[in-house]
């Protein structure tokens, strides 16, 4: 419908008079608009060139901007126009033209008037007309066939007037060519080939690589160049902190791109997104994100594993070069005196140093290609939660904790691990950090200490109960060695008890593993009943007992394969003991002579001259031959050993692991060592002593005797 025909509220109690109302502006609209035409001769032939301004005066007879052509939706948005400009201006649209709006009024706005407020019945009556009926069906009093057709005209005319250009011809149709239909065919038919494939190895990869759970950064800077970042990038609050990158000494392998982002109070600082669970250590286990079957049953996979000791906390005897730059004046002998006396700026660029360069990704490489397939990382809790006033280097060793398990990862390596060192200290030997005190649930601050040690384990739980770890860190430590020789029992046990609530109401649902605190393993028969998955931990050497030192190469072997399989055997079984049970050290030395291994400037049990801070002492030597006995040709290099001894010491290690084997497995204490070949298990290979790949070995306890090395040329004070 024309615009002029504007909409009125209607009065449903009137509606003959309502149309007639209508009737009336209709046909007053029509003359108008015909007096219009005439007016202006035809203004359609004055169309504005293309281009032309549309803007201001719109003129009579356009169609206003987005103008419904149909009546009901004109009338609704004449009663929006209503609304908006009050009741003097009803039937006015907001847009429309003055000139416009008084063709309206001019005719029909007094019978309105009159319709909503006066007297109905005095309103004036008008001749009859013939009525005739638009295209809508409206009768229109007066109107002849003329007035209709120009009504007609009006309807289908939009923006007919001079600032209007006219609609632009139709588009003339294009035939598509040869070239078109041959182009598209090739598109299609490479269609066809390429969505499939692509299908197949987005899914392949899918099984491969899990996502983060919120855990990574994206993927940064891979290249561990710092340049690639902007220092703009770190708030200025955490610049020089240990999240900010440029203070990292090492950032090989860490993804720079900074985040003050925590789970469980820790960071996950260095961490990328996406990571590949699809990887096995070697062909006879299975891959990370298949099922370990851990136990001694059949279709079980014995653990076969390697402590990286002496990196996140620093040991005399692994790393002497430290404690060797001081005399003894400076009472040098843990990393507690160490990191004291180097101080706090010192301490950062030596430590970090350390754990930069003595344990790194050819590290688990390494361990990989030994046939290993598990790694125990021994750490301390300033790398998790630091003490205030402590000399540790603070939060930088979890880092490399995190960048370890992802080399871990790359290399199909499950993960074991062990909180080496708890506030307070739960043995007093140099490896727990700090020689001496023994204040964890012992002392005044005893159970202040083993809150704190809990606490540690809720934070740590919760961060490696994300997905990302669900396969590789499958083995959790409570704590390193205990001395319950020393502390009450039963406060371990209670304490144990806690610490396996804390962590599984924390999520972490892998085995937890606790330490048999050298109280013997008979002795934990029935403990810790109706808790999960908990696995009993002990460490084996026949080096710090006078009793198995002394004794001979041959019988150290029988010892070994009859001794310590016996007693795995009567641990597995829960009537005479625990249960599920791991030796998570062990090593292949004969004697306890290398260098600083009782502690830093203290003798050995084979030579007769220890002497230790807390009281031990051994006067006389210890060696089977008890005269004689010199450390001498132990501590020598290995190249200088006689081909006797280098037997005696692989028959001894390979002893070893077939007894621990009759466990659930077993961990060499360590991997890598500065000089001491005989605890080092890469030291070992290179030298003969141990076998190339630790599933693969050439002699076996069962069926086989024990040579009589004295006999063989071996002697027993070597």
């Amino acid at each position: 419908m024309p615009r002029y025909a504007l909409a009125h509220q209607r009065d449903d109690s009137h509606d003959s008079t309502y149309d007639e109302i209508e009737r009336e502006k209709i046909a007053a609209a029509i003359r108008s608009e015909r007096r219009r035409e005439r007016d202006l001769g035809r203004a359609e032939s004055r169309r504005p060139r293309r281009g032309e301004s549309r803007r201001g005066d719109i003129g009579r007879g356009e169609s206003r901007r987005g103008e419904s052509r149909h009546g009901e939706s004109r009338r609704r948005e004449s009663r929006r126009g209503e609304s908006r400009h009050g009741e003097g201006r009803r039937g006015e649209s907001r847009r429309g033209n003055a000139q416009t709006i008084r063709v309206v009024r001019s005719e029909s706005t007094e019978d309105e008037w009159r319709h909503r407020g006066g007297d109905l019945g005095e309103r004036p009556r008008r001749k009859s007309r013939t009525k005739r009926k638009s295209r809508h069906g409206i009768a229109i009093d007066g109107a002849n066939d003329e007035d209709l057709e120009a009504a007609e005209r009006l309807r289908g005319r939009r923006s007919r007037s001079r600032s209007a250009p006219p609609p632009p011809p139709p588009p003339k149709k294009r035939r598509c060519g040869r070239r078109f239909w041959i182009l598209l065919g090739i598109t299609i038919l490479l269609l066809v080939i390429l969505i499939p494939v692509g299908i197949v190895v987005a899914g392949k990869k899918k099984a491969a690589t899990s996502s983060a759970d919120g855990t990574g950064l994206g993927k940064g800077a891979s290249s561990g160049d710092i340049s690639n970042i902007d220092p703009n990038s770190v708030p200025s609050e955490y610049k020089g902190t240990y999240l900010d990158p440029f203070t990292w000494l090492d950032t090989t392998d860490f993804n720079l791109t900074f985040t003050d982002k925590k789970v469980g109070g820790l960071s996950v600082m260095g961490l990328f997104d996406d990571y590949d669970d699809s990887t096995k250590a070697n062909p006879s286990v299975p891959a990370l994100n298949e099922k370990w079957n851990y136990g001694t049953e059949a279709g079980t996979n014995p653990i076969r594993g390697v402590n990286v000791g002496g990196w996140l906390i620093i040991e005399p005897f692994i790393t002497p070069s430290f404690f060797d730059a001081y005399s003894s004046a400076y009472g040098v002998v843990d990393e507690y005196t160490l990191t004291k006396t180097l101080g706090e700026s010192k301490t950062k660029e030596t430590v970090e140093k350390h754990y930069s360069t003595f344990v790194n990704e050819a590290t688990f490489k390494g361990i990989r290609d030994a046939g290993l397939d598990h790694v125990r990382i021994p750490f301390g809790y300033w790398a998790v939660f630091p003490e205030t006033g402590d000399p540790y280097l603070p939060n930088v060793g979890w880092r490399y904790l995190l960048r370890a398990i992802e080399y871990c990862r790359k290399y199909g390596l499950r993960v074991k691990l062990d909180l080496h060192s708890v506030y307070g200290g739960a043995n007093g030997w140099n490896h727990s950090g700090r020689l001496g005190p023994i204040n964890w649930l012992n002392g005044t601050d005893g159970e202040l200490n083993g809150q704190k040690t809990l606490d540690l384990h809720a934070g740590m739980a919760e961060f490696f109960a994300q997905s990302r770890y669900k396969n590789i860190v499958t083995m959790y430590g409570l704590v390193n060695e205990p001395k319950m020789i020393y502390l009450d029992p039963q406060k371990v046990i209670d304490w144990s008890t806690k610490a396996h609530t804390v962590i599984r109401k924390a999520g972490y649902e892998g085995y937890i593993i606790f330490g048999d605190g050298f109280r013997g393993l008979t002795s934990w028969k029935g403990a810790f009943d109706g808790l999960d998955k908990l696995v009993l931990d002990v460490h084996q050497y026949v080096i710090f007992n006078v009793g198995q030192l002394s004794a001979s190469h041959t019988a150290k072997v029988n010892f070994a394969c009859i001794g310590w399989s016996q007693q795995l055997a009567q641990s597995l079984n829960t009537s005479t003991g625990f249960g599920p049970t791991i030796v998570g050290e062990w090593g292949q030395a004969d004697t306890d002579c290398t260098p600083y291994l009782n502690n830093v400037g203290v003798g050995s049990r084979w030579e007769g001259t220890l002497n230790t801070t807390d009281g031990t002492a051994v006067s006389k030597p210890s060696c089977p031959s008890g005269t004689d006995c010199s450390c001498e040709k132990a501590n020598a290099d290995a190249s200088t050993y006689t081909a006797e001894y280098k037997q005696f010491l692989k028959m001894f290690a390979i002893a070893q692991m077939d007894a621990f084997e009759v466990g659930w497995g077993w961990m060499y204490w360590t991997w890598d060592t500065e000089k001491a070949t005989q605890w080092s298990y890469k030291k070992g290979m290179a030298a003969g002593i141990l076998p190339t790949k630790a599933y693969d070995r050439d002699w076996s306890c069962s069926g086989n005797d024990v040579p009589d090395f004295l006999s063989l040329g071996l002697p027993e004070s070597y």
